[in-house]
């Protein structure tokens, strides 16, 4: 099969095209032919081995996967394999039935960005109806999707911070009350502006350094930053917990994978929702480009640039 494959680390120049046997299924596994690879920023950082999970080489890198299974179910699910080839293993309790009304492209914006929004409103943040919600880097894919469900959750008030005039209109059209550009030099005061001159409730934040301090410092009493990533690679200050007790506020972290040591099915209620609201044109995934396999480091390259907006997927067949 053909497939991308990653024998040093680096930027997107490591992504190269290869020819490599199919992997052979674990137990219970599953072999899907791969129709779909979802590209995700955490990709970037698994590239130059500075992801959560280290990496060993050589690798497949990429984690999301929409296909076909050997009986013809058309599923999306988390790679055991690696995603960036035209065929790829997916344990059970990974994988998702795709319904009629959903397109492979938009399973791809939902099983990693849609469960991370949804994770990270219901159960990091847990959003209380009324609130206000920040959404930093609102025009990716988690972004987008959280934008829209902080409305449907009962959020009082939703301020997108996104780059560029074109992410901060779309984030308008996805129904964000105001906007802040994230160059603002002053964030906290650019959030506490945009909320009416109150301080905010909830802060979803995957940039890091100083937009992370200064998020923090526009928390109300009681209010809740969600940390889930670090786009711009650099590190935050550290919390003082004597602060976050002055102030009666919370900073909590989320990494997905960390969903399935939860007792119940919270992925499978995240994913049957977010299919639902899709189904309906509830939800509306936005969809940034599909590249060929070949083109991957094309997709990296675009990724890390900040000048994407929603979903990026690739096409294995192409």
């Amino acid at each position: 099969m053909r497939a991308i494959q990653i024998t040093e680390f680096g930027g997107p120049e490591v992504l190269e095209l290869a020819e490599l046997p199919d992997p052979e299924p674990g137990p219970g596994e599953v072999l899907v032919d791969v129709t779909r690879s979802g590209v995700n920023y955490a990709d970037t950082h698994q590239a130059e081995n500075s992801y959560l999970s280290p990496a060993s080489l050589p690798l497949v890198p990429g984690m999301e996967i929409a296909g076909l299974t050997p009986d013809g179910h058309r599923v999306v699910a988390l790679s055991s394999s690696g995603g960036y080839a035209e065929r790829a293993t997916a344990a059970p309790g990974m994988s998702f039935e795709i319904p009629d009304e959903v397109t492979d492209d938009d399973a791809l914006a939902l099983v990693v960005q849609g469960a991370t929004a949804w994770v990270l409103l219901t159960k990091t943040a847990r959003l209380d109806p009324g609130e206000s919600v920040v959404v930093h880097a609102a025009g990716g894919g988690v972004g987008t999707l959280a934008v829209q469900l902080a409305k449907r959750f009962g959020a009082g008030r939703v301020v997108a911070v996104a780059s560029s005039g074109e992410k901060r209109e779309l984030a308008l059209q996805l129904g964000a009350d105001a906007v802040v550009d994230s160059s603002a030099p002053d964030m906290t005061g650019a959030l506490v502006e945009a909320n009416g001159g109150r301080r905010v409730d909830v802060v979803l934040d995957m940039v890091g350094g100083r937009v992370t301090d200064e998020s923090v410092r526009a928390l109300a009493p009681f209010g809740r930053l969600a940390f889930y990533g670090m786009a711009s690679r650099e590190l935050p200050s550290p919390v003082q917990p004597a602060n976050l007790m002055k102030y009666s506020t919370t900073v909590g972290g989320m990494w997905l994978p960390h969903v399935w040591r939860l007792p119940g099915e919270v992925m499978g209620t995240a994913m049957a929702e977010l299919f639902s609201l899709v189904a309906a044109g509830s939800l509306k995934p936005v969809l940034g480009g599909t590249y060929p396999l070949a083109e991957a480091r094309r997709a990296h390259e675009a990724l890390r640039s900040r000048g994407t907006v929603g979903k990026l997927t690739l096409d294995p067949r192409a």
